[in-house]
């Protein structure tokens, strides 16, 4: 079963609604994924390179199984907070340098160990980020961000958000939690539930507008990001109102998996699906033509 496939076969489910934003789960007919780990505990090992660069870090993988670089992970510390500008999946036992973009404008120097956020890189960064690194890809085959433009979207949600960061970073955008007491219990409400039985992903709308998607090949690695995950949408202000839409849910889904894609080999194993459409960008992992992680935003 391809990646194409395997989502437009996928499943939707009721949806659960809070403050005005939908989470509709997402279930997939089947796979045959080896065992991958993934996120906080995997146990994957991320530095800057020897010369610190902005565009590139290094991850170690000193276990026996294949572990997932989810892009839109906050990667918190060294020289500067980083995400990775694709999924990766890194071989056991090696060694990789990533391309990556940066989330934090005012601070180069200070370096600490690097830690994962509680809380996914905002959806509109991470769009803004995906269309220049599908746009690379196509011109000169490297996976580059366009850095100024991540900075102005990172700038956009701060000021939306109401949010101060002495040195511009996303990641202070988390200190909405603390002075929103009604936000954070429901996004505790949402974190404890956790990913229902067999589900494997989830699409995220506004009202009637389904905005993104993030869909992962096994309910483990879900699981894996399910806090980060609902903790970033649940940040954002409602874009759209009107009644709840499983259909426009669905639609999102099938608007990726049928949209012109460009294919790259993957950094580490598999292959890699890029799509920049007119209502639809985004990105997919598969290992075998079997998926491992999309993540998909809704255009405009």
């Amino acid at each position: 079963m391809t990646t194409t496939t395997v989502l437009d076969r996928a499943a939707i489910g009721p949806p659960i609604t809070r403050r005005g934003i939908s989470l509709y789960p997402v279930y997939l007919p089947g796979h045959a994924l080896p065992p991958i780990a993934t996120g906080r505990q995997a146990g994957l090992v991320v530095d800057e390179l020897p010369d610190a660069e902005v565009p590139h870090l290094v991850v170690t993988n000193p276990t026996d199984r294949p572990i997932l670089v989810v892009e839109g992970e906050q990667f918190v510390g060294g020289r500067q907070n980083r995400t990775a500008n694709t999924s990766v999946l890194v071989p056991a036992g090696a060694r990789l340098e990533i391309p990556v973009s940066c989330l934090e404008v005012g601070r180069w120097g200070d370096e600490r160990a690097f830690d994962r956020s509680p809380t996914f890189t905002p959806r509109r960064v991470r769009r803004t980020k995906q269309r220049s690194v599908n746009r690379s890809l196509q011109l000169t085959g490297a996976r580059s961000g366009d850095q100024g433009a991540v900075w102005s979207s990172i700038e956009q949600e701060m000021n939306h958000l109401h949010a101060m960061s002495p040195t511009g970073a996303v990641a202070d955008a988390d200190q909405v939690f603390q002075r929103d007491d009604a936000l954070a219990a429901a996004v505790d409400e949402l974190v404890a539930r956790g990913p229902l039985v067999g589900q494997c992903g989830v699409v995220v709308a506004h009202g009637w507008r389904a905005v993104a998607a993030e869909v992962f090949g096994t309910p483990d690695l879900l699981a894996a990001h399910w806090g980060p995950l609902v903790r970033s949408h649940l940040l954002e202000n409602p874009t759209a109102a009107g009644d709840r839409s499983a259909t426009g849910a669905m639609k999102l889904l099938r608007r990726f998996a049928n949209a012109p894609s460009s294919q790259a080999d993957g950094l580490g194993l598999g292959t890699e699906h890029h799509v920049d459409a007119e209502r639809v960008a985004g990105h997919a992992l598969a290992l075998d033509d079997h998926l491992v992680h999309a993540a998909i935003f809704r255009r405009g």
